[in-house]
């Protein structure tokens, strides 16, 4: 009898929020990149809604420049009881971060997220379509990804190609790459066996995932912003006013 049953949904995810925020500057000054308003909500604010919609039982959330704001916002936050709060006194970066979450990820696949992603779902949330597609037996990570075509001329290049089967190929210069990473994955916690608690970038186990063929990509059905900057700002808040987000 072939097994027809849904496939088990994350209970965990991380939030990727320890980053300096060099390029936000002034608006970093005194606050995390976490923390700085699009349409008067706080970025991670958007993310803890698309989590909460999941049913996300346990959400870690790194953090190191300027963490008294938003370590108290997270503390006053309707998920709270949900919320975990690493403290990084030495910025770890994405990997050192995720590795120092482990044991409270759990031995499951987890949802990772940076926290300058902001997204607006298609027909199926993104990440229930993550869920949906990610295989264990064959994937270490998922990758979400959006076409290079959709986006303004500074992001262009892209990050990768993708096979019909969906694993990804590293853009090599000059070539132009038809995918963008959008900063929203699944990933396998064994993708970070071995790894000690240091500061190192989740590239460096992506690139051992893509030489076993294990790193995956999908492409996202939705809109997608890229927030990093203060013009990223204005643009984004232009965009999703004109869509009616933000109107009384």
């Amino acid at each position: 009898m072939t097994n027809t049953a849904p496939p088990s949904l994350p209970s965990t995810a991380m939030i990727l929020a320890a980053g300096l925020g060099t390029r936000m500057m002034p608006l970093t000054h005194h606050q995390p990149k976490a923390m700085i308003p699009v349409l008067g909500r706080p970025m991670i604010d958007g993310i803890l809604d698309h989590l909460a919609a999941m049913q996300i039982q346990k959400i870690i959330v790194n953090v190191h420049y300027q963490r008294a704001p938003l370590i108290q916002h997270l503390n006053h936050h309707a998920l709270r009881e949900r919320i975990v709060i690493l403290e990084e006194d030495e910025r770890l970066e994405t990997g050192g971060g995720v590795v120092n979450a482990l044991s409270h990820l759990g031995p499951l696949p987890f949802f990772c997220i940076n926290c300058d992603s902001l997204w607006l779902d298609g027909p199926i949330p993104a990440l229930m379509r993550l869920a949906q597609s990610f295989d264990a037996k064959t994937m270490e990570a998922l990758l979400l990804l959006y076409p290079t075509v959709k986006l303004p001329a500074e992001h262009t290049a892209g990050d990768f190609f993708m096979t019909p089967s969906g694993r990804l190929v590293r853009r090599k210069p000059p070539h132009i790459a038809p995918y963008l990473y959008t900063g929203i994955q699944m990933l396998h916690p064994r993708l970070l066996a071995g790894q000690d608690k240091r500061p190192f970038s989740l590239n460096l186990v992506y690139n051992q995932a893509l030489n076993q063929g294990r790193l995956f990509g999908q492409t996202h059905d939705g809109l997608w912003y890229h927030v990093s900057t203060p013009e990223d700002v204005k643009n984004t808040e232009a965009a999703l006013t004109m869509l009616g987000y933000g109107k009384p």
